[in-house]
């Protein structure tokens, strides 16, 4: 039930890409502080997780979207308990 409640989740985050421009980087993102990466062997257009304890000290999930020139761009965030 978890699984797929988290599958639907990804997929109305990715299917609103575009809408959801405005995710931002937090201290711990991957991208935080304008850091830039870079993919070799993830597919184009696959998603990945990345999940830490925010500043809050709440765990944090966040989505990633690999481009075309294999950088990476947020494109949802979600945060739930404590640590």
């Amino acid at each position: 039930m978890k699984t797929t409640i988290l599958a639907t989740l990804l997929l109305a985050s990715l299917s609103g890409t575009a809408a959801r421009a405005d995710v931002q980087p937090i201290e711990g993102s991957i991208t935080y502080n304008g850091k830039t990466v870079h993919l070799e062997k993830a597919p184009v257009g696959s998603t990945f997780f990345h999940t830490f304890i925010g500043p809050n000290g709440r765990y944090v999930r966040e989505v990633y979207k690999v481009n075309a020139d294999r950088s990476a761009t947020l494109v949802s965030r979600a945060t739930s308990g404590s640590h």
